[in-house]
């Protein structure tokens, strides 16, 4: 070994160190470890900079927007609110949870996926008491089953792609072909979350207080005609229970029905009234078939997915203060519209344009983006305050933003363009027909991951450059000389080990070229090595920082390290052992 591949071991060496023993960012600690390489003339600047034009990693790139226009279009929130329903059992909710998002993340990137449904099981575990604790773990767990039964699934599977098509002797991966050792692995780690995980999982987290929130609003909904709500009964409808609130009247025509029982059954038309904290109120004004009962919302200038919602508190010198709301005509004055009133825990029967304003009332206004900057400081508010995470989606284009998801896929899925071409195409197509905007599109792609990913792929280029990988088949792989399933063996556990300690990304990349020089000097296929690289870099079940998705759920869930450690460890050892048994049969040597 040259003092070429010397340096490269050194640094890669310390890259592992930093990344299991630092909280410095993955990306940052790859990229200083690629730079020096490349500074000191270790390797050239083709090498270095491969990663950076890797068809998988710009691939990811692509997807990040497909991700970010079904996500901005309410897709997603959509079939989360139709499949979650009001289940009350932790088994049940735990398989309506497990099973559509196994099928979402087979098509999609799973880190979207896990970011929409995170907020929406936050509201689900408050209305039906079941621990978040109980219900995350599930949620990331089968994101990374299901990611990894399509080439798309997941960026991991995409990078080993790119790898493959950059590799002369082997062969790239066709868009199902993952499902083949993917799918049973979803089945089994589905089976056994439900009937062992479960009962591993902690119980943390309190139930939602309706009196941690002093301020109390009342606000009018009407049920649309054609809301999927419309003949459902109230509890069938998820409208007994809100987060901190009630459904406490329904105006029917000229009826009013009070004390509305959970069997009363809805119509189109139907004027809901309810009561509770500003998180209810949110909730109600992201359900699908629910619009606020006043026609002044849809007289400001914006699109609805384009406005804010905030709160603000009228002062003493306010200039509609002893006038009604409709009466000092609030709309118009500040192209703003107010949805719902709060006056120091009164509740308040009128309805909203009746209310006469006094000082202190508390307002939920839906405005313009220009509302907070034009009377942040002006005399007419004591405090305004937006309302983080209330952004209203733009749902008259979800219908398209699946259509253009589905044309991905069978474009891809068919041949007739590379997972390349039908994620550029997709992603450009929700841009040229505004399912997301371009400046969103940009802001929603995660660079650092990406330039992780380019970092990792450029070190595992100067294993290949510098000898590096050949080396260390030859000498550490002695015993597997004739025994290529030993190699697999020793292939999967050291590529899990990585996973679990570092990123996944970045585990698969720096095997990778090992792999590769193992089954050369072997003789044999590197179908299987490949495909039990993307199932032991994807069982990232034990720890939380193998896999972004399990972070993501880490603080929300009130989870510890040993959580992690007592549910996924047994997962892990299911897994290998069934790539272990199937790979070698699917693909031969």
């Amino acid at each position: 070994m040259g003092f070429e591949g010397i340096a490269v071991l050194a640094v890669i060496g310390i890259i592992l160190v930093l990344l299991i023993t630092t909280q410095l960012s993955v990306d940052l600690i790859l990229l200083a470890g690629l730079t020096t390489l490349l500074v000191f003339g270790i390797i050239d600047a083709e090498v270095a900079l491969a990663g950076f034009s890797n068809e998988g990693m710009l691939t990811v790139a692509a997807l990040y927007v497909v991700a970010a226009g079904l996500k901005e279009t309410g897709a997603i929130q959509r079939i989360t609110q139709r499949l979650l329903g009001n289940t009350e059992n932790v088994r049940t909710a735990q398989a309506k949870i497990m099973a559509p998002v196994m099928v979402l993340s087979a098509f999609m990137n799973n880190t979207p996926i896990v970011a929409s449904f995170i907020p929406a099981l936050e509201q689900w575990s408050r209305k039906t008491n079941i621990p978040l604790s109980k219900l995350l773990i599930p949620l990331s767990y089968a994101a990374i089953l299901g990611g990894s039964c399509t080439l798309i699934g997941t960026s991991t599977n995409l990078i080993l792609n790119g790898l493959l098509i950059q590799e002369p002797s082997t062969q790239s991966l066709g868009l199902f072909e993952p499902a083949l050792i993917g799918i049973p692995a979803a089945i089994l780690g589905f089976l056994y979350l439900y009937f062992i995980g479960y009962r591993l999982l902690p119980t943390r987290g309190e139930a939602y207080s309706s009196f941690s929130d002093p301020r109390e609003y009342t606000m009018e909904m009407l049920l649309q005609a054609g809301s999927p709500t419309v003949g459902k009964s109230v509890q069938e409808a998820g409208l007994r229970q809100l987060n901190g609130g009630f459904l406490i009247e329904i105006h029917r025509g000229q009826d009013i029905i009070s004390a509305v029982s959970p069997g009363q059954i809805l119509r189109a038309s139907d004027r809901l009234i309810f009561t509770g904290v500003v998180d209810s109120m949110i909730e109600l004004q992201q359900m699908e078939g629910l619009q606020p009962a006043t026609n002044q919302v849809f007289k400001l200038d914006e699109a609805r997915h384009n406005r804010s919602l905030l709160e603000a508190v009228v002062s003493a010198t306010h200039p509609l203060r002893g006038k009604s709301i409709k009466e000092g005509g609030f709309r118009n004055r500040y192209n703003a519209v107010v949805l719902a009133v709060s006056r120091s825990g009164e509740r308040l029967n009128d309805k909203v344009g009746d209310i006469v304003l006094r000082t202190g009332d508390t307002l939920l206004i839906e405005a313009s983006t220009t509302f907070l900057q034009r009377f942040r400081n002006a005399s007419d508010y004591y405090l305004i305050s937006p309302i983080q995470g209330a952004q209203l989606p733009n749902t008259s284009r979800s219908s398209l933003s699946l259509a253009i998801l589905i044309a991905m896929v069978v474009l891809a899925g068919t041949g007739l363009l590379s997972m390349l071409q039908a994620a550029f195409l997709a992603a450009g197509i929700m841009i040229v027909l505004r399912v997301i905007g371009y400046s969103s599109s940009i802001e929603t792609i995660d660079w650092r991951i990406l330039l992780a990913i380019a970092a990792s792929l450029g070190l595992g280029g100067a294993l290949q450059a510098t000898g590096v990988a050949e080396l260390i088949a030859e000498k550490g792989f002695s015993s597997t000389a004739t025994q290529p399933y030993l190699a697999l063996v020793i292939t999967y556990f050291i590529t899990w080990g990585l996973t679990e300690l570092i990123t996944n990304n970045a585990a698969a990349v720096l095997i990778f070229p090992l792999a590769l020089a193992i089954s050369q000097q072997l003789g044999v296929d590197f179908a299987p090595f490949a495909f039990t690289i993307i199932m032991a870099a994807s069982a990232s079940f034990s720890t939380p920082m193998g896999y972004q998705t399990n972070l993501m759920i880490y603080g929300p869930g009130n989870y510890r390290y040993t959580d992690f450690l007592r549910v996924g460890l047994p997962l892990n050892l299911i897994i290998a052992a069934l790539t272990l048994f199937l790979v070698p049969k699917i693909w031969a040597f």
